[in-house]
């Protein structure tokens, strides 16, 4: 893929965030791998959105265990497996000095990041992470969507203020997209007017608010993290039994 059209494929997924009506938010499904990708690109999915743990499954390590090389190598993969504009979620960013993560997914065909602002189930500081999210926007210029996660909610005290705090940090340091993963359907009207920018929630498969439902509470776009790779493992198991003689 040249720079021109991995700037125009970045600039159109962008373009999928901007002036959604609330009962259309951008749904992205989570392939953790190429044929998956291709199934959901030609289901007629504008983008896709890796999930770092369900690629971690599909390797066969645990959530947050994946080595750097294995990640970039799968996400790779899924990338030019399809047409359609492909976001990863790379965790924490694996200790890379921002120039080199940005590189490293720049070389994979990506045009976003999930960035967490958590370590190990903790919560970093806000201003520290902003100044590093900082570091990643001027790394990476108009190359890359960055979605900013805020884990308020799954690993701190489900503060909303606190979450609406971290989300202004990290909009202000260029962040296109904040994440606050786990908050409940309940708050999302308060996030979403104290946000600005693209707001990205996580849907329950199966389970919890609808993907429109979400858009009409403030979500602008709608991930399932790991959640259809265990769905397919469930369907997968009971496929197994019923051929176990």
């Amino acid at each position: 893929m040249s720079e021109v059209d991995g700037v125009s494929k970045v600039d159109g997924f962008r373009r999928l965030h901007l002036g959604r009506l609330p009962d259309d938010p951008l749904v992205l499904p989570g392939p953790w791998d190429a044929a998956g990708a291709r199934v959901f690109a030609e289901a007629g999915f504008p983008a896709l959105a890796t999930p770092s743990a369900g690629i971690a499954a599909s390797l066969g390590y645990a959530d947050g265990l994946t080595p750097a090389d294995e990640m970039f190598a799968a996400v790779a993969r899924i990338a030019r497996a399809v047409d359609v504009p492909v976001s990863a979620d790379v965790e924490g960013g694996y200790g890379l000095p921002p120039k080199e993560l940005v590189e490293r997914l720049l070389e994979t065909g990506a045009v976003g990041c999930n960035l967490e602002d958590s370590v190990d189930g903790v919560l970093k500081d806000p201003h520290e992470h902003a100044e590093w999210l900082a570091e990643v926007r001027r790394a990476a210029g108009d190359r890359l969507f960055v979605n900013a996660r805020v884990d308020t909610f799954a690993y701190g005290d489900g503060d909303p203020d606190d979450a609406i705090g971290r989300a202004a940090a990290y909009v202000a340091a260029g962040a296109d997209c904040v994440y606050p993963i786990g908050a409940p359907a309940a708050v999302l009207p308060l996030l979403r007017s104290g946000t600005q920018g693209p707001l990205n929630v996580f849907a329950q498969v199966g389970a919890g608010p609808s993907p429109t439902a979400l858009g009409e509470l403030g979500a602008t776009r709608v991930t399932f993290g790991p959640g259809l790779q265990q769905r397919a493992m469930v369907l997968l198991r009971d496929l197994a039994t019923e051929l176990r003689p």
